[in-house]
């Protein structure tokens, strides 16, 4: 009788543990969904101030018809974007297209001068800030999950119920540095 009580006990133990575990999963896979999301808003915000910013430029540089070009395309390229690796990819050339807009405005003195373009400017840098830290904060979310569903003995029961890793949201080592306009 006693070595009855024993095994339900362990197997009632066990139990908790799977149930512990598995909740644990579920909710860093729900953090990771929600730092996606958290990204996803400030790449939204950020698409929503691109026409304005290059509707501004317009009227100063109109001939500079190549850099808006470039500005609107990486935009569209950003809004169709649906997977970490996509969005990053569409974020490199927008940090690249807008490096070569702002650099325009050194260009033009009017359009530096202008107010609409200096806050709208403002705006992007604080947007920008906002994308760095809600990309941090994902990475972050993934590395946490990634760890715990290969760690045993969580692989287990990961692999049982298919939880699968997560891609990290990277920038292309080609966009880190500073772009060279000639005029």
């Amino acid at each position: 009788m006693i070595a009855l009580i024993i095994v339900g006990v362990v197997i009632l133990l066990l139990l908790l543990y799977v149930v512990a575990l598995y909740n644990g999963l579920v909710r860093l896979r729900n953090r990771v969904e929600n730092a996606w999301a958290q990204i996803d808003v400030q790449l939204k915000r950020r698409y929503d101030l691109i026409p304005n910013l290059v509707e501004t430029v317009k009227g100063y540089a109109a001939h500079e018809k190549e850099a808006l070009e470039r500005v609107i395309a990486a935009r569209n390229a950003g809004l169709h974007a649906g997977t970490p690796h996509e969005s990053a990819a569409a974020d490199n050339m927008i940090t690249g297209a807008l490096k070569n807009l702002f650099a325009l405005s050194e260009a033009y003195p009017d359009l530096k001068a202008n107010q609409g373009f200096l806050d709208l400017q403002e705006e992007l840098t604080g947007t920008e800030s906002r994308i760095a830290y809600a990309r941090q904060f994902y990475n972050d979310s993934v590395y946490k999950f990634n760890t715990k569903i290969e760690s045993f003995p969580a692989v287990v029961l990961a692999g049982m119920l298919r939880f699968s890793k997560r891609e990290y949201f990277e920038v292309d080592e080609g966009s880190r540095g500073n772009i060279q306009v000639q005029f």
